[in-house]
Formats: C-alpha cells, sequence, structure tokens
C-alpha cells in the first residue's frame, strides 16, 4: 500500500505541476492584452475580391439578415460575391435567400449513411466554385446566424496589403446575445478571449486561434491546401494547427466585430461543448506529432511551438483535476478503513484543496478580474458590484458543464461524422441583445435601410399571384429590420 500511496502522490504532484505551467502562461499572455488597442496596419482604398461562403442548414429563422448584411456592406459591389450554402435544407432558407438575391448554392446528402456538416458543405462549394483562386485573392467564412460590422472587408483589406506575410485573419467575435445564465458564460468567455487570449497573442507576434466564422483566407493558400480538406467537427481549429505547422501566419484584428448567437438553453449548450470536446480532442491526438515534427524542421520558433502545444491540451486542466480528486478520494477512504495510516499517504482529499488553490485563485481572476477588464476595455461596459453575483453563479453553473463536455467528447473524439445542429433564433435586436446596429453609426445604417426598403418594395411590387405576394411577404416578414 504504500507504494501505491508513493505512485498516486507522484500523479497527483506531476499533475498539478501540468495545470500550473498552463496557468501560467495564460497569466503571461494576458499580461499582453492590456494595452490600448490601435491598428498596425494602415487604411488602404478598396482593393482585393472576396469570396463569401455562409453555410446554412434549417436556417429560414435568421438567413435573411445575414443576407441583408452582407448586401450593405460598405465595400465595392464588384469586389465580393457570397454564397449562401444551404446544406440539406427541409425548410425555406433556400427559398428565402433567392428572394432576397442572394446566390445560394444547394447541397444534399449522396445517401442515408453519408457524413454532412459544414466541412462538407465547404468542400462541396469550393469544388463547385472552381477556379476560386484565380478570381478572388480572399476567401471569407461567416454563419448564418452571424451579423458584420459594415466596415469589416475594408479593414480585412487593408491589414492585409498591410501584412503580406499574412495567410488568415481571424476578427474579434463578439454576442449578440448574453441574457441568461448560459449566454452570459459564452459572453464572458469570449470577452476575456478576445482581448486577453487573442489580442494578447497577437501583440507577441504569435498565431491567433481561427474561431468557426468571421475569418478570411488567402485563396491561393487555400487552393493549394486542395479546398477545404479540414473535415472534423472543429474545422476552424484543425485548420489553424495545420497552417501553424505549415509555418503560416494568423493573424488577428480587434477592429470589426462578428456577432453569433449563442444558446441560452442548458441543453443546447451540452451538446455544443461535446461537438467542441469532440473535435478538439481529435485534432489534438492527431495533430501532436506534427507539431514536434513542425518545430523540429524550425518551420516554427519555440513561443509558436509552446502556444500551439499548449493550447491543443487546453481541455486537459478539467481532466487532470478529476483524476486528483479520484484518486485523492481513493486515499482518504484508505485513511478512513484503516487500510493506510495518515503520515504514510502522500495527498488526501483535503490536501487536494491545497495543491490546487494557486490554480482555483488564477482561475478566478481570470473570469473575474480579466472580464471586467476587458469589457470595459473593448465594450465600454462600466463594472458594477451587483453583477458579480450573476456572473459567478453562472461561472459556477456552467463549469460543470464545459467539464462534462470535455470529458466525454474525449470518450467520443473518434466520432467525427455527426454534426449536431445549433438551433438559432434570434433574427432582431430584442432585449439583452449586443448586436446594436445604432452603434454602427447613421453613415453605416443608411445603405442596410435602403437595401431593407428596396427588398420591401420589390417583393410587393414583382409579386403577380396570390402564391407570389404570399411567399414574398413571408420573406419580408423574416427578413432582418435594421
Amino acid at each position: 500500500m504504500q507504494a501505491i500511496s508513493t505512485v498516486i502522490g507522484t500523479i497527483n504532484w506531476v499533475l498539478t505541476l501540468w495545470l500550473m505551467m498552463i496557468i501560467v502562461y495564460q497569466l503571461y499572455i494576458s499580461v499582453f492584452g492590456f494595452k490600448r488597442t490601435t491598428k498596425d496596419y494602415e487604411d488602404h482604398d478598396p482593393k482585393l475580391k472576396y469570396l463569401v461562403l455562409v453555410p446554412a442548414h434549417n436556417e429560414a429563422a435568421v438567413i435573411a439578415g445575414i443576407v441583408e448584411n452582407l448586401q450593405s456592406m460598405d465595400y465595392p459591389k464588384e469586389l465580393y460575391d457570397f454564397y449562401i450554402l444551404a446544406d440539406n435544407c427541409d425548410d425555406r432558407t433556400a427559398e428565402i435567400a433567392r428572394g432576397m438575391g442572394a446566390n445560394v448554392l444547394e447541397s444534399s446528402k449522396e445517401g442515408p449513411d453519408m457524413p454532412t456538416g459544414k466541412p462538407i458543405v465547404l468542400q462541396k462549394a469550393l469544388k463547385t466554385l472552381e477556379g476560386y483562386s484565380k478570381r478572388y485573392d480572399l476567401v471569407i467564412f461567416f454563419d448564418a446566424d452571424n451579423r458584420i460590422d459594415t466596415n469589416m472587408f475594408r479593414e480585412v483589406n487593408s491589414q492585409f496589403l498591410d501584412h503580406p506575410e499574412a495567410d488568415i485573419v481571424q476578427c474579434y467575435l463578439g454576442c449578440k446575445n448574453k441574457k441568461g445564465l448560459v449566454a452570459l458564460y459564452y459572453y464572458m468567455s469570449y470577452t476575456i478571449t478576445n482581448r486577453f487570449f487573442q489580442y494578447a497573442k497577437s501583440r507577441r507576434g504569435i498565431n491567433c486561434v481561427v474561431g468557426g466564422t468571421g475569418f478570411a483566407v488567402r485563396a491561393d493558400y487555400l487552393h493549394s491546401r486542395g479546398g477545404w480538406t479540414a473535415m472534423s467537427l472543429t474545422e476552424d481549429f484543425e485548420l489553424q494547427v495545420e497552417a501553424t505547422c505549415e509555418g503560416k501566419r494568423i493573424l488577428w484584428n480587434n477592429n470589426v466585430r462578428i456577432y453569433d448567437e449563442k444558446p441560452t438553453r442548458w441543453r443546447a449548450s451540452m451538446r455544443q461543448r461535446i461537438r467542441w470536446a469532440q473535435g478538439h480532442w481529435f485534432v489534438c491526438f492527431r495533430n501532436t506529432r506534427r507539431i514536434f515534427r513542425a518545430f523540429k524542421e524550425k518551420r516554427i520558433g519555440f513561443k509558436e511551438f509552446l502556444s500551439t502545444f499548449l493550447y491543443v491540451y487546453s481541455l486537459t486542466p478539467f481532466l487532470a483535476m478529476l483524476i486528483q480528486l479520484v484518486l485523492s478520494l481513493a486515499l482518504q477512504v484508505c485513511v478512513w478503513t484503516g487500510l493506510l495510516p495518515p503520515a504514510e499517504t502522500a495527498i488526501t482529499f483535503w490536501d487536494w484543496f491545497t495543491v490546487n488553490y494557486p490554480s482555483l485563485l488564477l482561475f478566478l481572476y481570470s473570469f473575474v478580474m480579466l472580464f471586467y477588464i476587458a469589457d470595459w476595455l473593448d465594450n465600454r461596459v462600466r463594472f458594477r458590484p451587483i453583477s458579480l453575483i450573476t456572473n459567478i453563479l453562472s461561472l459556477g453553473m456552467n463549469t460543470v458543464i464545459v467539464a462534462a463536455a470535455q470529458i466525454w467528447g474525449l470518450f467520443r473524439f473518434r466520432r467525427q461524422n455527426v454534426w449536431v445542429k445549433t438551433t438559432h433564433r434570434i433574427n432582431a435586436p430584442h432585449e439583452g441583445s449586443l448586436y446594436d446596429p445604432e452603434a454602427m453609426g447613421a453613415k453605416q445604417q443608411e445603405p442596410a435601410k435602403m437595401a431593407a426598403r428596396s427588398v420591401k418594395k420589390r417583393s410587393l411590387a414583382e409579386a403577380n399571384t396570390a402564391e407570389g405576394t404570399q411567399q414574398r411577404l413571408k420573406a419580408a416578414e423574416n427578413s432582418y429590420p435594421i
């Protein structure tokens, strides 16, 4: 029993050191997020041409919003084309998008057992749009529920022109909603990540994380990869790791935002986080050797290697703490039953808190102090002491969900063919919504208002039959009221 106690104690301390290394590194990186945001590029006239792809599966409730948003971008219309990728839709997604004048590519499964999801539809779209690397400079990706700052194309255009070394640019990921304990946790997480992880990394010259939407990729680089080849449940993370290992640069843009809808229900959040965890573990195990090889072959430097390695294993803290807790409880039981005298135990249940309290304190520091600082620096939201109660409650309850999802995802990581859709409902500003068109400024609003009036007028004028009138009015009702 003495030997078993020593082994368990050693495992606990090794896991503690691993946890401390991850958290200390995060603390170090966060220091670079305190600086006021400044552009590292000059403004340029529109030059680069975009191919915009928007995957959509049964998104009739929100598709009109993204279509109208893209039609009103502050960028020359001849310099960008956008396509709604209607993926196995059995609702009016394609009909509504076409009725508003959008390009629509529809796809369906070749057989009932064939895989589906975002990676598949992106792969099909790029094959259909053969020759895109010659017609476009950049390929940019959005989700159907997104809202986009209308000056985004201008800013990304300028950033790529000033940074020819960049292969991918990821923009700030905002939230359309934060009402409720579930959505609030997403808002807190993204606010901290944007400022003290993404922006901080960019200041250190380290590749940022590709966030799944609102990112632009050089068309020639994408074509050289064979189109869309990232096929895991976290295709964005897979692209990021593979591009980094190839020595490519991924830049961050903190000046323009993409807003997406966050789940508001516990079950929906759990399903989404399990999917994320499944994909993350899959990419982690598949690319660990590739990361070491890229460092050995000097395609990436040490700081890029360390950043990427720690990020691919960023799901391990909850797992490590669970293992520690189980082992410590086992030793404690041995003490209570007399199998081990207290003096011979390396670490017991009560010592678990002593060993891990520095990690727990740093965790609370990140999710409390850094959140309020980031919320002020990026969103100009002042600290309200009363909000501490709600925020800590949200943090505590959602941490349990995140931990469970990450551990469950580990056991399911080989299953990468089942895509679980997150339902989207928010199609207009409402109570609790963070997407505020008024904040975009009158100059940016006016084109969107004109487009909305034009869509409604055209819908009524062109409908020549009772059926056509009904369809057009339904499309107008679903449009996003700027």
